[in-house]
């Protein structure tokens, strides 16, 4: 190992291990040396019933298909044809016609190289990631590498997104080998499934980017350490083995954490804030690297009014910055730049999801409407762009599209000239739009302009000499018109996978939005994508992870169960169905059933009857998305609060002390987790609006004590509305939802805490007074 890690660290071009790796720009190197060994359908260890499936699943795709490489007939047919077209990952078809022998993951491929006594070449990426398709255009459509490939390897490829298992063990072995971690993932394994040598983007040739060594000659080299040093390599792969196995084990508890975690993440953030744009300082930025929701969670408790101008500024800038899409909404990746101004362009929708819920409770926590204008634009668009006819939610959209050359480039979809936009909204409005959205000649990306807001809206209006209303006048309008004329663009790839975890996490985003917006767009969307997991996604009882063309993929995850539970607590509380929450209850018995580590706390995240790979992991840290403990936490406490089951107030302190040792030494690594600590050390209220018989929620006396929950910042409560007489389903769930009848026939709050409850009312500033009571937050000690 040690000489596999002196060899590869001069020549990997990384950057951190949550994002698409990024290397300097240069025009790609691309080899077109004839090979008419290969002019068939690529099938080296295939037989003819494979060759048969492959030309069904070419011929079902339809005259309209467009086969994704340079390789084509003159009929425009592809050249070459593997295995991967048989998958349902976005992905994967991305690669189905590489001149690349690409297996997908599985036995098959595995007991193909030791047959052969090949090593095994493995690359893991994702349909919406940049270097990953750089990588294929320079490496994976070139025939003389292909053709090196298919002569001495077994290649297979995986989308880390419908894989996350596979994709969390490999990259914690290219950490260990390089520090540092990315996509894509090159990782060279023996025939048994063990890394011996890896890393990320790796250059074609020696020269290509500035490398040393290009991915050709590595490949050599690798090949002739595995012929030659079989010895060797086995040992090295053997030790990098249980290197991993050991990392991805649970970390040892050391008893309850208490509130003093907050205090420490809350401390910690302080040292790195950046108080001229928000976040941490330096670059690149990340949205979930800064832990806003825990530091507008502090401020309420601790009165802490400096957390919360931290957790503030950081939502401000965010949305002010290049990150932001100003046209469409929602939001990119991540930041290049300190101020958030030049992103990588992809859009993911778990980060519209994080990022739509800290805005909405930015705005609670504030009453700045312009924190709930993002929250709103970023459900529009997910509406609107991100949500298939029958309901769920699609992963993602590529960060590069194709620009007026004929070829991908990065961010042009999203740029704009002065001309173009003097073209779309005539001179005038041109002027003020691209005062507001600061659009230069030269533009300040790639000759282009990255739409951003670097100046208020007060300083721009006097600037032009209009009221701050006529400038948001003049804004409202030229929006959907540049929307409309940046359709006309070739747009970027959408990943049209449908992930029960990411859905999970946009489920709980839209039904909160449904619930602060009141907007039954929100609801009804919410109450669609629900209905598709319940009926799309479980096969004779069993979640699966993902589904793509009407077929579904693995069995569901830990952070499937968890994420989709969290959605459906969510929608609950908007729709005040029982359905939802019992839905809830389930996905969270399977997720008992089929991922706890026996009496200990947190989740495995394979099923105890998943295919057994290398390790199985235990995911210790929150990351771009969040740990499946960590949103299970949460689901226990709500469902504790609610259901009044001891069970689950139980398994959350199993929870929580399993992961203690990092609360109480690393807090920030475990953001999400300390959202679910603050509720457990705070004194949660259990919160009932009954409604008279013969009413329903239009009523202008439910409105008001619903506006009272909607404008204010109370995080740790549950939020159940009954109709008098109730409902016996509800009761099922919510036993001390009964026997609270309304007063003075209106609408009525009952305010409860662990089941002791205020004096019921129908004053919403009664309601106010009751809500803002909250456990002291004792400095330097835990609560519990």
């Amino acid at each position: 190992m040690m000489r596999a890690m002196r060899a590869l660290l001069p020549i990997l071009v990384v950057l951190m291990a949550t994002n698409c790796t990024p290397t300097p720009s240069a025009t790609p190197q691309k080899t077109a040396s004839a090979n008419p060994a290969l002019d068939t359908p690529t099938l080296l260890y295939g037989d003819e019933a494979l060759k048969s499936r492959l030309k069904r699943a070419l011929a079902a795709k339809g005259e309209k298909y467009e086969p994704r490489t340079k390789h084509l007939r003159g009929d425009g047919s592809p050249k070459f044809t593997n295995r991967l077209i048989l998958e349902t990952s976005p992905y994967l078809a991305q690669h189905a016609h590489n001149p690349v022998n690409w297996f997908p993951w599985g036995d098959e491929a595995f007991e193909v190289a030791r047959k052969l006594g090949r090593p095994v070449f493995l690359s893991v990426g994702y349909s919406t990631c940049h270097w990953c398709h750089v990588m294929e255009e320079e490496s994976f459509e070139d025939e003389a590498i292909a053709k090196y490939l298919n002569d001495h390897y077994v290649m297979i490829k995986v989308d880390r997104e419908e894989r996350p298992d596979v994709d969390a063990i490999y990259m914690r072995a290219v950490q260990i080998l390089t520090r540092r971690g990315g996509w894509p993932m090159s990782v060279w394994l023996t025939p048994e499934g063990k890394p011996f040598y890896g890393g990320t983007y790796f250059p074609a040739r020696d020269g290509d980017r500035g490398t040393r060594k290009g991915f050709i000659t590595l490949l050599k080299e690798q090949y002739d350490s595995f012929k030659g040093d079989p010895a060797g390599i086995a040992s090295d792969s053997t030790r990098l083995a249980a290197r991993v196995q050991e990392d991805l084990k649970p970390i040892a508890s050391s008893g309850l954490p208490g509130a003093v975690s907050l205090q420490m993440a809350v401390e910690m953030a302080g040292r790195r804030f950046d108080p001229e744009y928000g976040g941490s300082r330096g670059k690149p930025k990340f949205p979930s690297s800064f832990p806003v929701r825990t530091l507008l969670r502090y401020g309420r408790r601790a009165k802490d009014d400096n957390a919360t101008t931290m957790a503030l500024t950081s939502l401000s800038k965010m949305a002010a910055g290049g990150m932001y899409d100003h046209v469409a909404g929602g939001f990119h990746r991540y930041s290049t730049d300190a101020r958030w101004l030049v992103p990588h362009f992809e859009k993911m929708l778990y980060d519209n999801a994080l990022l739509a819920i800290a805005y909405i409770e930015g705005y609670q926590a504030s009453g700045d409407t312009e924190l709930l204008r993002v929250a709103r634009e970023i459900l529009d668009y997910v509406v609107r762009d991100m949500t298939s006819p029958e309901g769920g939610y699609y992963s993602a959209t590529d960060a590069d599209s194709i620009g007026p050359k004929g070829h991908r480039e990065e961010g042009y979809y999203f740029t704009w000239t002065p001309s173009e936009l003097e073209r779309t909204l005539g001179p005038a409005r041109a002027a003020t739009v691209g005062k507001y959205y600061a659009v230069k000649p030269g533009g300040n990306f790639e000759g282009r302009s990255i739409l951003h807001t670097p100046r208020d809206k007060a300083d721009v209006a006097k600037q032009l000499k209009i009221s701050v209303a006529e400038l948001e006048a003049e804004i409202a309008a030229a929006r959907p018109l540049l929307l409309t004329e940046r359709n006309k663009r070739p747009a970027p790839i959408r990943d049209d996978k449908i992930q029960v975890s990411w859905n999970g996490l946009m489920l709980a985003a839209m039904a909160r939005g449904a619930r602060v917006m009141g907007d039954r767009r929100y609801r009804d969307n919410a109450k669609a994508a629900a209905r598709f997991i319940l009926d799309k996604l479980y096969d004779g009882g069993r979640l699966k992870h993902s589904y793509m063309g009407g077929r579904t993929t693995t069995v569901a995850f830990a952070e499937d169960h968890a994420f989709f539970a969290s959605g459906l607590l969510e929608l609950f509380e908007a729709t005040h169905e029982p359905e939802w929450l019992g839905h809830a209850i389930r996905a969270m018995e399977q997720l008992e059933k089929l991922h706890t580590r026996g009496t200990a706390g947190g989740y495995f995240r394979t099923a105890h009857d998943a295919e057994k790979l290398l390790a199985r992991e235990m995911q210790q840290r929150d990351g771009a998305v969040p740990a499946a403990s960590s949103i299970a936490l949460m689901n226990h406490l709500k469902l504790s609060s609610l259901t009044t089951d001891d069970r689950w107030r139980k398994r959350a302190e199993k929870t929580l002390s399993a992961f203690s040792t990092i609360l109480t030494r690393s807090p920030w690594a475990l953001e999400d987790m300390l959202v679910g600590l603050d509720y457990y050390t705070d004194t949660a209220k259990e919160v009932l609006l009954v409604l008279p018989e013969g009413s329903d929620t239009s009523s202008a006396d439910y409105r008001a004590l619903e506006a009272v929950l909607q404008r204010r910042f109370v995080p740790n409560h549950v939020l159940v509305v009954s109709f008098e007489g109730g409902a016996k389903q509800l009761h099922e769930h919510v036993p001390w939802a009964k026997g609270k009848p309304p007063r003075n026939d209106k609408a009525t709050a009952y305010v409860c805490e662990r089941g002791a409850c205020e004096l019921p009312t129908n004053e919403p500033h009664t309601l106010s007074r009751q809500l803002d009571k909250f456990a002291d937050f004792p400095m330097g000690v835990g609560l519990r």
